[in-house]
């Protein structure tokens, strides 16, 4: 049985969250109110998840979320409202250790929350094994806000100060693909590059649209690239990452002034969304495949793990996330299971790794 605590401080979204994981016959789960509550709780019940809103009276989430990754460390998945400010208290719940997050498909109360039932209690069963990033919680906790607001600084001129519409030289591609656990790992590869990274990095990390722009920016005030979402056909140059828009998928497209970043509609042939397969394939279409990197991370499924297999046999190069500090060991795995992984690292090697072979 696994053992689930769920805190939410509406009774509704509590009854209808008890009777969907009650319904799935091995789950023994509980309830608190507020955050106060479910600390007592996490104490005396010792549970396998805990489910945890972010508004709430008295304790909120995010307080809660600290007190708990700080005195008894367990997976949280962070149930969130769609909007912008929920997308803010949502990454920096993960960046506080939350495995995961499901957002409320109809804001703080949701009378709709069985069109969410099957991810919800997928994310909550991948979360009852995944691995904690608990290394020096307590002091990234204390030190957060101060780290988030000092931006890194920034080359005086790099290939991002051209002209955007002037054509752009890029001898290859970074293509790198996330999910459970993703801000995290991104965290640990895109602020350790120099401004002055020579190719552009492309991410496709699977979120909801009103998230990824939060990450893009999130990620860009820590980080020495620019880091941007591709909110439209956006020419790609050095020295830059981009975030595909959640919702959707990203292609890699040639136009006349050079190699192109496209938002297209997300594929009902696959199931996760950025696609990270269909990104890689995309670009071996229009990329010499020497001049191509995948990085795998980590996440639930196998997203990304067959088209960067096929990269590998075309003469690309590809890294898998290590077991050791993946949240979910399961695209990583499973690029490794098919045999196309040059190198297995553990995620804050992969910036020096990525700098070694672009240069």
């Amino acid at each position: 049985m696994i053992k689930l605590l769920i805190v939410d401080d509406s009774a509704l979204m509590r009854r209808h969250m008890g009777r969907i994981f009650g319904a799935e016959g091995d789950f023994q789960v509980t309830f608190a109110r507020n955050g106060a509550e479910a600390l007592t709780a996490v104490r005396e019940q010792q549970p396998d998840v805990v489910t945890l809103d972010v508004n709430m009276p008295e304790m909120d989430g995010l307080t809660c979320l600290s007190h708990i990754m700080t005195d008894c460390p367990r997976p949280v998945v962070m149930v969130s409202s769609l909007t912008s400010k929920g997308a803010m208290a949502t990454l920096e719940a993960l960046e506080l250790g939350a495995v995961d997050f499901i957002p409320k498909p109809d804001g703080t109360v949701s009378l709709t929350i069985d069109t969410i039932e099957r991810e919800l209690v997928a994310k909550v069963r991948a979360a009852a094994k995944a691995r904690l990033r608990t290394r020096n919680l307590a002091q990234r906790i204390r030190r957060q806000h101060a780290e988030l607001s000092a931006p890194r600084p920034r080359a005086a001129a790099t290939a991002n100060t051209a002209a955007a519409t002037g054509p752009a030289e890029v001898r290859g591609l970074v293509l790198i693909g996330v999910s459970t656990g993703g801000p995290g790992a991104l965290d640990c590869i895109l602020p350790l590059l120099p401004a002055d990274f020579r190719w552009p990095v492309v991410v496709c990390q699977h979120m909801p649209a009103n998230f990824t722009g939060v990450l893009a920016r999130r990620l860009n005030s820590a980080s020495a690239i620019t880091v941007q979402e591709v909110e439209s056909p956006t020419l790609l140059r050095p020295g830059t990452a981009y975030v595909a828009r959640g919702d959707a998928d990203l292609l890699i497209a040639r136009r006349p002034n050079g190699l192109t970043a496209l938002p297209a509609p997300a594929s009902p042939s696959h199931i996760w969304h950025p696609s990270v397969d269909r990104m890689v394939e995309s670009a071996l279409e229009v990329v010499d495949p020497a001049r191509l990197i995948g990085v795998l991370l980590t996440g639930m499924g196998n997203d990304g793990a067959a088209a960067m297999a096929s990269l590998r046999e075309k003469r690309g190069r590809t890294i898998a996330e290590a077991e050791e500090t993946a949240v979910v060991w399961g695209m990583p795995q499973d690029l490794i299971r098919r045999g196309g992984a040059d190198l297995v690292l553990p995620v804050h090697r992969v910036a020096e790794q990525l700098e070694k072979w672009v240069r």
